[in-house]
């Protein structure tokens, strides 16, 4: 297979080596939106920007220039979307306009910022029936870091969309003995558990940044799973997708992981850094900073109580400080655990 990757960061360049792995053996193009960069990959085979200490297989090459140009001498199976969930639209209406007839899929994780007179933010899935309702495509989601699925270290991911031949066509370009990918039909509930548990991460890396025990964080992921299915379900996605990969796995490594971006937001704000500074140490983005609030505001527009992340952008805010967020959370009066 030919697969064609958007965008060179940590994921997009992950992906790239695990499809052209000699497990997998396929041929990929991996566009960078910075020429300079790409020539810079190209020539040293390795993205030393985001992950320096992998090489690219022989089947990688690095392309750059317009994206519509490419697109079309390409001849693509699989397009693959790496960009962050802020680039996801502008990157679809490309790919709706160049008349794309293969399969796409996205890797980004998180809810859309609502646009002017729009009042809530939008799902990846929703965006692309918005701006590109002729594609067929879906998501590539689940428990992983980029890091180790470059590393070819054993990692489970769930295709999601609502056309099987979307399902099919992402097992197919990336099913291997390192990396096993799971079909699933609900691309909500898929997309709504990617999203809000990097939410759910910065609070996990908050109570572990105050030294609250493992009972608290035990506590925390457990009724953070709560509000995740919820908040799903109201949207119309199946709850037991949430005991899956994209559901309490991801929640489980994004939230206790050290490669995790938003849990270490967490860490450095139970420290006393600001947001500001927080963000800037990274270097990559940490998609729970800038999706919270769109994922509390898509919450109260159903009427889904989530107190966590709603204490969450409290935080973000700075309309709280962490202790003060604790003791928010530790005063809610009792209440049924299934209600």
């Amino acid at each position: 297979m030919h697969i064609f990757i958007v965008g060179s960061g940590a994921w997009g360049t992950a992906m790239a080596v695990a499809a052209a792995h000699p497990a997998c053996g396929h041929h990929v193009t991996l566009w960078a939106r910075d020429a300079a960069q790409a020539q810079a990959i190209e020539a040293q085979r390795c993205n030393v920007r985001y992950l320096p200490e992998v090489q690219l297989p022989a089947g990688v090459q690095v392309a750059s220039g317009p994206l519509e140009a490419a697109l079309s001498t390409a001849g693509a199976d699989v397009v693959v979307v790496g960009t962050p969930m802020a680039a996801l639209r502008s990157t679809l209406t490309i790919l709706g306009d160049a008349d794309i007839t293969a399969p796409v899929a996205w890797l980004c994780k998180g809810f859309e910022a609502p646009a002017p007179g729009q009042a809530v933010g939008l799902m990846a899935h929703e965006v692309a029936a918005q701006v590109a309702p002729g594609l067929r495509c879906g998501a590539l989601s689940g428990p992983s870091f980029a890091l180790e699925v470059a590393r070819a270290q054993p990692t489970c991911l769930v295709a999601a969309s609502v056309h099987a031949q979307v399902r099919e066509a992402l097992q197919a370009a990336f099913h291997s003995p390192a990396l096993r990918v799971y079909a699933n039909a609900d691309i909500v509930g898929v997309e709504v558990g990617g999203a809000v548990k990097n939410v759910m991460a910065i609070a996990a890396g908050l109570c572990d940044g105050l030294h609250l025990g493992l009972n608290a964080r035990a506590a925390l992921l457990t009724r953070g799973l709560a509000e995740i299915t919820r908040l799903g379900v109201a949207l119309g996605a199946r709850a037991e997708t949430f005991m899956g990969l994209s559901g309490m796995g991801d929640l489980l490594l994004t939230a206790t992981g050290d490669l995790s971006r938003n849990r270490k937001v967490g860490l450095l704000l139970a420290e006393g850094l600001t947001l500001d500074a927080a963000v800037q140490s990274l270097g990559h983005v940490a998609e729970g900073v800038y999706s919270a609030r769109t994922v509390v505001q898509r919450a109260q527009a159903l009427g889904v109580e989530m107190p966590i992340a709603t204490a969450v952008v409290q935080l973000l805010a700075g309309e709280l400080d962490p202790r003060a967020a604790l003791e928010q959370l530790m005063g809610r009066d009792p209440k049924d655990e299934t209600a």
